[in-house]
């Protein structure tokens, strides 16, 4: 059976032999350059697998794990234009290596190269992997607006964050799985299954994120601790501390994610000691092991042999104790 690296090799050595090097050379230098940046390759790999857990050759899932990451590339494109983000993976994003116009332009070009991908599939395949597809390509487009409206909101409620989440984060992985199973020919009852995985899975991995902003260690983490504190964003780690703690720190809490201060270590600082309080971040563990363990449960339910269960388990066992 193969390993992990297996497949994440199979997709890199598939990425790099694509070509993405057309004119206007302004319009696809910039979608070779954000695909070379490298990135953990999470989706289009599970893409692979869940091709191969059904019984397929992953080799037949390229196209569809290729397109995936091709999305996943253009919301990260738009996204770095609507935050102004300086840096992606180290390098300068698209919009500041060339122009924002340029950025908006590229990241349209990736979306339409995503469905373009699915042209290599037979009709009903076809079909299927572009329903699924528009379908989470909205979803993601929603999470991010939800994502945009609770910055000028004071009233989000943890429920309202976990569909957030589902949207902008999860969905993307659960129907990375899924289309590797229509890929495979799954019953439609596997695919949805493998896509409930994925979905929980990535749910436990944003929590997890949100945890290791402020609890991760530094150095591991690669970025400043705190950078959610600094901010302001509104988190699992903020709403559930809202939602337990009294009066007086609850008004705390929120005066300070109303400050942007030059020297943020103070507000930091008190933000993690009144989490600390309320016991947010083994509370916020438990969050992440209750997602993770639904994303098991539902393997329990599929006919795939132990040993692609364990493979998938050991995937998610690898998310939720990454230091980065």
């Amino acid at each position: 059976m193969k390993e992990l690296v297996d497949f994440q090799k199979e997709f890199n050595d598939h990425l790099n032999s694509y070509a993405f090097s057309r004119n206007p050379k302004n319009l696809y230098q910039p979608i070779s350059y954000i695909l070379q940046l490298g990135g953990k390759r999470l989706r289009p790999t599970l893409t692979l697998i869940g091709a191969e857990i059904f019984g397929v050759e992953s080799k037949k899932a390229l196209d569809a794990a290729l397109s995936v990451e091709v999305f996943h590339n253009f919301s990260l494109v738009h996204d770095d234009i609507m935050d102004d983000a300086p840096i992606r993976r180290g390098k300068k994003t698209v919009h500041e290596k060339w122009d924002v116009n340029t950025g908006i332009l590229s990241g349209d070009a990736m979306l339409i190269l995503a469905y373009k991908l699915f042209e290599t599939y037979d009709p009903n395949t076809f079909q299927a992997l572009a329903k699924l597809f528009s379908k989470t390509a909205l979803e993601v487009c929603e999470g991010q607006q939800y994502d945009i409206d609770f910055e000028t909101r004071d009233d989000v409620l943890i429920e309202e964050y976990l569909k957030m989440i589902e949207y902008k984060t999860a969905v993307l992985v659960g129907a990375s799985l899924q289309m590797g199973a229509i890929v495979a020919g799954a019953s439609e009852e596997d695919q949805h299954k493998i896509y409930e995985f994925g979905k929980n899975l990535g749910i436990a991995f944003q929590i997890q994120d949100d945890y290791l902003d402020t609890f991760g260690d530094q150095e591991k983490f690669g970025k400043q601790i705190g950078g959610d504190i600094i901010e302001n964003k509104k988190t699992y780690l903020y709403l559930e501390a809202l939602n337990l703690a009294n009066s007086d720190d609850k008004e705390q809490l929120g005066h300070l994610f109303s400050l942007s201060p030059s020297d943020p270590a103070e507000k930091i600082n008190s933000v993690i000691s009144i989490y600390k309080q309320y016991n947010i971040p083994e509370r916020t563990q438990i969050a992440i092991k209750e997602y993770t363990e639904l994303a098991y449960n539902v393997l329990d339910e599929i006919a795939i042999s132990s040993d692609h269960k364990k493979m998938l388990i050991a995937i998610g066992q690898g998310l939720m104790s990454r230091k980065v």
